[in-house]
């Protein structure tokens, strides 16, 4: 059909392609931050909307506190087993000594020595006794630290136990805000087809198609990228059920509408070579022929041949002869490309005598 229009009609239909296409992205964009911010109308949901929130504080801040005790235990217990090391290091240093007297004292049998080696005996009990005091709080507090370990721990388990059914009831809540959100983008989304569909029908060639054009396709981009992605999913069926309808009604629509063009070619052959011609538009009949297609039936025909004048398939006629000057031209052009004589009319001004 492009072929049959004038230069300047093809650069204008270009330009407003482009505006069709440059309002189409406008839409798309004012319909992108609308359907963006459609999940703002729900309130955001958090874990602790589903608890019993005092006792999940209460059951945290023991938590906390076990934690911290622990800690302190730790730390205190790294401190009692310097000191015990210390301990240890001192009496095993004067046991050392101690030995290394007592067997000095066995060559020498001094008598004088007795009370020294009791002395020495006492210092060494104290440092034995001060050894077992520095074990006994290095006791303390691991006993400490395994008690807020277990404390943690018992509190731990049943926060988890508490928050186990809370994330249940939180998924389920989410599910039905995702299908809400859905339902919402949904009911923005099936009045622009309805709208595009009526446009389409209706207005797709009027004065204003470019806008007509530009909201169908901002139609179709809301539906196909803003809403299908976020089909909700359960198990896949209602992407597989939508996906279903959709191509069953686009299949029945499709085999209808390829009956109905059927019926109206037969009827269309069935008529008079005058009337027949009379329906095609000239634009249509002339991008037709230029592809080597009869304009009536739509089948193949042979026009480089000279010959052919009718259509073999539906008997249209294809080219005659002009009444003016006898040059054969096609039936369907509106003047004589030899001399411009009006189809099936008087020669033009300019021949005529």
């Amino acid at each position: 059909m492009s072929k049959s229009l004038r230069l300047s009609e093809k650069w204008f239909r270009r330009g407003l392609w482009l505006v069709a296409l440059v309002f189409a992205s406008f839409l798309i964009g004012l319909g992108g931050t609308v359907v963006g911010d459609l999940p703002k109308v729900e309130t955001p949901l958090a874990l602790d909307d589903f608890l019993d929130r005092p006792a999940a504080q209460a059951l945290r801040a023991q938590v906390k506190e076990a934690r911290q005790a622990e800690q302190d235990a730790q730390t205190a217990l790294e401190q009692a087993q310097l000191q015990r090391n210390k301990a240890r290091s001192e009496s095993a240093a004067e046991r050392e000594t101690f030995n290394n007297w007592l067997a000095a004292r066995s060559v020498t049998q001094r008598a004088e020595h007795d009370p020294e080696v009791l002395a020495r005996t006492r210092a060494l009990d104290a440092l034995k006794q001060a050894e077992r005091s520095t074990q006994k709080a290095v006791e303390q507090q691991q006993q400490a630290a395994l008690d807020a370990r277990q404390a943690a721990a018992a509190a731990q388990q049943r926060l988890g136990q508490m928050e186990s059914g809370a994330y249940d009831q939180l998924h389920a809540e989410r599910r039905k805000v995702e299908l809400r959100v859905f339902l919402y983008r949904l009911a923005l989304t099936l009045p622009l087809l309805a709208i595009a569909a009526w446009l389409f029908v209706k207005k797709r060639k009027g004065t204003y198609w470019p806008f007509v054009w530009g909201f169908i396709f901002f139609a179709l981009f809301a539906f196909f990228v803003e809403l299908v992605p976020y089909l909700p999913s359960y198990g896949g069926y209602v992407r597989y059920v939508v996906g279903i309808g959709v191509t069953a009604l686009v299949g029945r629509y499709a085999i209808l509408g390829l009956n109905r063009y059927l019926e109206r070619q037969k009827l269309a052959e069935a008529l008079p070579d005058q009337e027949r011609r009379k329906e095609l538009s000239y634009d249509v009949a002339l991008a037709r022929l230029a592809k080597n297609v009869c304009p009536g039936c739509e089948r193949p025909v042979d026009l480089k041949d000279g010959k052919t004048d009718f259509c073999p398939h539906c008997g249209i006629g294809l080219f005659d002869h002009c009444s003016h000057c006898s040059t054969r031209k096609s039936a369907f052009a509106k003047f004589c490309h030899a001399c411009g004589t009006v189809a099936g009319g008087k020669p033009a001004a300019s021949e005529a005598p």
